[in-house]
């Protein structure tokens, strides 16, 4: 048949279209990932499913072992540069029938089955190791982790080593590691399932799963930033909800009266996020452009504390109140440095902490301005003070025990009285508005007491008001500007915090 030029290059304009509409659907049917594959011999192909309204994945893979010197298995994957970190909630669907079934993340230098390879791998009968080859072709060897049956998955690059970081949802993560691993700079890194037996197909469903890009080695703090996730997490059941995210740093969110927005500092402005429309727009605070991430809404919802770096005062932060809405500051602490923190539930005073005579300690002033109450005397640094919705406690944060845990006390100071105990280092707690729960940010050992550094890793934890065994409800890779200030949902079901990661390396 023959066949005009014009009709020809018709025939290619629409190939091209089709081509084009379907590149972005097959990323949207992947979600965060670029491609899947068999990887081995297989006989019963894999598959991937995505579902972006629950943002899970489900994979189906069969194989008959991930070990000695090939691999079997399917494969979803991403292709990614320098160091990385990587986090999922995972299961199999169903009991299974070979014990020796996995699923997990892996690394890869290529997709060949003998390839170079760095796995963290969680058995059908709840053994978990870190499974490595250095060559191609070579033997798979293993370092085992003491935790079996996790479904919370870790796996971090740092240069040529890698750490992987085990447990059960709720429970703190512990680490295995190898180093000197050269497995090459960009590499393939995705999720996987190894059904042991290659006549079976067996499934596993993957949840909260991040690739995250920590920041670079030698980032100056607080001259360099990475970008941020705007989350929202379901305390209940753990699940996370990325709402909004930029290459800027995002920090401190909170949640207003109404349940329909979150306001956080970005750059020294305050910024209200519209829920439903998922955009934000800067709240006008006058001459207040040098805000820091010390900002809270009265309990009634109408007025908004902020914490600005005043020019007149050499740069100190001082506390304004300004309506929620926006309008102009008005100066409500004499002195600093002063760092909001809290709200009285009747309106009547804000609680922060204050740098006076070289010690920072716990401080009250009335909402309508004057003079100053010391609340806590103890050396070293207290922080972090909030109202409990009762108006009864004081909650704060102290390193008065050698490290830094939660505290309470009664709003003249007295009976201080303290909650956790442990080798955390525990910061900011805030109260659930229904009174029951405090949910509070935990730094590593490796972060002295006193400080709250950018880009860490770091637990949000939950735990009875009046004390008790925290629990972890999210693993985070943030810190500083996480979760500063109160941003519990209205109905003590959600809370919004800030993750990490650079979108400029990884998008």
């Amino acid at each position: 048949m023959h066949t005009s030029s014009s009709s020809r290059l018709a025939a290619l304009t629409v190939s091209l279209a089709v081509a084009a509409a379907r590149a972005p659907a097959q990323q949207a049917a992947l979600g965060l990932f670029q491609g899947q594959t068999d990887v081995g011999h297989v006989t019963k192909q894999g598959s991937v499913t995505y579902d972006a309204g629950s943002d899970r994945y489900t994979i189906a893979g069969s194989g008959a072992n991930m070990w000695l010197d090939h691999d079997d298995f399917h494969y979803v994957w991403k292709r990614i540069p320098g160091d990385f970190l990587l986090l999922a909630r995972a299961q199999f669907d169903g009991p299974g029938v070979e014990p020796h079934r996995k699923f997990g993340w892996t690394v890869r230098s290529n997709l060949a089955t003998g390839s170079p390879q760095v796995t963290a791998a969680v058995h059908g009968d709840g053994l978990v190791a870190l499974q490595f080859r250095r060559a191609a072709g070579g033997q798979t060897e293993e370092v085992r982790s003491p935790v079996t049956g996790p479904d919370v998955i870790q796996l971090e690059r740092a240069g040529d080593g890698y750490t992987l970081s085990v447990g059960r949802f709720g429970d703190t993560l512990a680490p295995v590691r190898v180093a000197d691993l050269a497995l090459g700079d960009t590499l393939y890194v995705g999720l996987f399932v190894c059904a042991h037996n290659d006549t079976l197909v067996e499934r596993a469903t993957f949840r909260d799963v991040r690739i995250t890009a920590p920041a670079p080695v030698g980032f100056a703090p607080y001259r360099d930033y990475i970008g941020s996730n705007l989350e929202i997490l379901d305390v209940a059941t753990g699940d996370r909800t990325i709402v909004f995210r930029s290459p800027e740093s995002l920090q401190a969110p909170n949640w207003t009266k109404d349940g329909a927005a979150l306001i956080y500092n970005s750059q020294g402005l305050l910024y209200r996020f519209d829920l439903a429309q998922r955009r934000p727009v800067a709240l006008n605070t006058g001459f207040a452009t040098s805000n820091n991430n010390d900002h809270v809404l009265s309990f009634d919802g109408r007025t908004l504390a902020i914490s600005h770096q005043s020019a007149e005062d050499h740069n100190a932060s001082i506390v304004y109140t300004v309506p929620v809405g926006g309008g102009l500051p008005r100066r409500i602490t004499k002195l600093g440095p002063s760092y909001l923190h809290g709200w009285s539930p009747d309106g009547k005073f804000l609680v922060y902490t204050g740098q006076r005579g070289g010690e920072f300690d716990v401080y009250r002033v009335p909402a309508d301005g004057g003079d100053e109450t010391r609340l806590t005397d103890a050396p070293g640094l207290d922080d972090g003070p909030e109202y409990s919705p009762d108006g009864r406690y004081i909650y704060f944060n102290s390193v008065r025990s050698g490290t830094m845990q939660i505290w309470r006390m009664r709003p003249d100071g007295s009976t201080q009285q303290q909650l956790t105990s442990d080798q955390y280092n525990n910061w900011f707690p805030h109260v659930s508005p229904d009174g029951r729960w405090i949910v509070f940010l935990s730094f590593m050992r490796d972060v002295a007491p006193d400080d709250h550094p950018f880009y860490k890793h770091v637990y949000l934890r939950l735990m009875p008001a009046a004390g008790g065994t925290p629990r972890v409800i999210g693993y985070v890779y943030g810190g500083q500007g996480t979760i500063n200030v109160p941003s519990w949902s209205p109905d003590s079901r959600r809370v919004a915090f800030v993750s990490n990661t650079d979108l400029r390396r990884l998008p």
